[in-house]
């Protein structure tokens, strides 16, 4: 597979590509299976942070008053650019962070499901109406945008996980500054180039290249950032909740799993296999999500721990 050359060292802040302004220092982006350079990205600093969430903050008045429908409508343009790039996106995807083609492609279709999905949101933003006391009044209630949101995001689902994020906070009016995993700079810079050519305005998104321990933390800490949301280890998210606790700002966290298959005796242990076998090895286990403990009832224990054995021996 030839590489596919990715981006220069450039963040993306208030509508342009620009290189960080202090430091100076960037991170080589290579193929994990070839060594192959794909690109270089900066190790950005206070300064930009500063920029960006500032781009994000101009940008909030404006876009929280676009009409939700309006917003939607951007989201819908974004999944039919995700469709028709799907393989380009997948094959980028692979070079740079070593997922199979076929999980990779499903991550991409994951994001524009959810492109989908929010683009339809946008005509179901309903409120409640309430009884009142009063003769003279109404009661009712409307959603408002949090403000400007702080996006931290794993390698491992490197396009899925950021639009999980990104796109329901769009849709709800906020702004957003984005933090990619420091390994997976190239997806998340195409994603927003997509974005980008969707329509979403200069500030809405901004997206910011660095490492989890100085840029993810002071992005935590960072007064103009009303709401993080974080993907990734128990420990690490321990250290962001109990940070945004104390500065009292909106958390989002998804953490490691510990996660258990149920196997009863009336089960279809074909199906029953199967589905271990996946939720288990599936992407190498590498996710929140993966089996790591199978509870079986005591009158099959037997005949599925053999079958299982005898299957995780055949994978390759």
């Amino acid at each position: 597979m030839k590489p596919t050359r990715l981006a220069g060292p450039y963040n993306y802040i208030n509508g342009k590509w620009q290189a960080q302004l202090q430091g100076g220092a960037s991170t080589q982006n290579r193929n994990p299976a070839t060594n192959e350079l794909l690109g270089h990205y900066p190790e950005s600093g206070s300064k930009d942070l500063d920029l960006a969430v500032q781009a994000a903050q101009k940008a909030f008045t404006s876009w929280r008053r676009v009409p939700a429908v309006k917003r939607g409508l951007i989201l819908l343009k974004c999944m039919q650019l995700l469709e028709s790039r799907k393989e380009d996106l997948a094959r980028a995807m692979t070079q740079e962070m070593g997922k199979v083609l076929t999980e990779t492609r499903g991550d991409v279709q994951e994001a524009i499901d959810t492109a989908l999905y929010y683009a339809g949101e946008g005509r179901r933003w309903l409120g409640q109406t309430t009884p009142c006391e009063f003769e003279d009044k109404f009661a009712l209630t409307t959603r408002m945008s949090v403000g400007v949101c702080g996006l931290i995001t794993p390698w491992n689902f490197p396009l899925a996980i950021p639009s999980w994020k990104i796109f329901p906070a769009l849709l709800c009016g906020n702004t957003i500054v984005f933090k990619p995993a420091a390994c997976t700079p190239g997806t998340a810079t195409q994603f927003v180039r997509i974005l980008e050519e969707s329509g979403v305005p200069p500030g809405v998104i901004n997206l910011i290249h660095g490492s989890g321990p100085t840029l993810g933390r002071m992005m935590v800490q960072h007064p103009g950032i009303r709401l993080i949301s974080f993907t990734g280890s128990s420990q690490t998210g321990s250290e962001v909740g109990s940070h945004c606790g104390r500065l009292h700002k909106k958390c989002s966290l998804e953490l490691g799993g510990k996660n258990a298959q149920i196997v009863m005796d009336d089960a279809n242990l074909e199906l029953a296999l199967e589905g271990a076998l996946w939720g288990a090895f599936g992407t190498t286990g590498q996710r929140c999500t993966a089996t790591s403990r199978i509870i079986v009832h005591e009158q099959i224990y037997k005949e599925f721990v053999d079958g299982l054995v005898s299957r995780v021996k055949s994978l390759k």
